[in-house]
């Protein structure tokens, strides 16, 4: 059984304390840092920007895995490398240039992927695997933290490690939205690597460590 790789969403993070919680995530053994960018126009909400990515690096060595959920992103790719950002992740439906700034961000030193948001199909990214390092698959609509799991999106999981295995590309298949111990084994078994989680660690009654070690063992047979 492969290693999981669990990517803490500070999105639910109590920012009052988020030093603490980063530092104890990463003590409890999550793998990368989530952070969710939102700019109130490509979806509803507004969130964070390199600012809180540069914080997070000052806290922590792990990899910054970032989301943006925004209006050209192509514009910001350069502030989010210099803050401190690892993993850049942008989305199909809102970028008409989306193979160049994939191209973009490996250029300038980040690990590109590619977001899918729950109704755009697996063959919408088909010509865009040989610039990427992974897919996000959204198994809620982006904007906020807490949504109910996309049960319906698992088959798009399945249909895209499929072409993955098929044409033997090195490329990982990330999750996001309403992970716990009871749906992470749904992705897992439909061929998911990486798993981002907010709610489940850091809102969690059982507290951080635990948590992170009760989705471990989800999918421990």
């Amino acid at each position: 059984m492969n290693k999981i790789i669990i990517s803490a969403s500070i999105l639910s993070a109590d920012f009052a304390r988020l030093g603490d919680q980063i530092r104890e995530a990463e003590e409890s053994g999550v793998d990368w840092i989530h952070i969710d960018v939102m700019d109130g126009h490509f979806v509803p909400n507004i969130t964070m920007g390199p600012f809180i990515v540069e914080t997070c690096r000052n806290i922590s060595t792990l990899p910054l895995d970032i989301h943006l959920m925004i209006e050209k992103p192509e514009k910001h790719i350069k502030s989010f490398i210099n803050s401190g950002a690892n993993r850049l992740s942008i989305h199909v439906e809102n970028n008409p240039n989306v193979h160049r700034t994939l191209q973009e961000i490996r250029s300038m030193g980040g690990i590109p992927g590619i977001v899918l948001n729950p109704g755009t199909p697996s063959n919408s990214i088909s010509s865009l695997y040989e610039v990427i390092d992974h897919v996000l698959v959204m198994t809620v609509n982006p904007g906020y933290s807490g949504q109910y799991f996309i049960e319906s999106n698992i088959s798009k999981v399945k249909e895209i490690r499929e072409h993955i295995t098929k044409n033997d590309l090195a490329v990982k298949i990330q999750v996001d939205g309403g992970i716990t111990p009871k749906t992470l084994p749904l992705v897992y078994d439909a061929g998911a690597d990486v798993f981002v989680v907010a709610t489940a660690i850091f809102k969690s009654t059982s507290g951080i460590k635990k948590s992170i070690s009760d989705l471990r063992e989800s999918i421990v047979k």
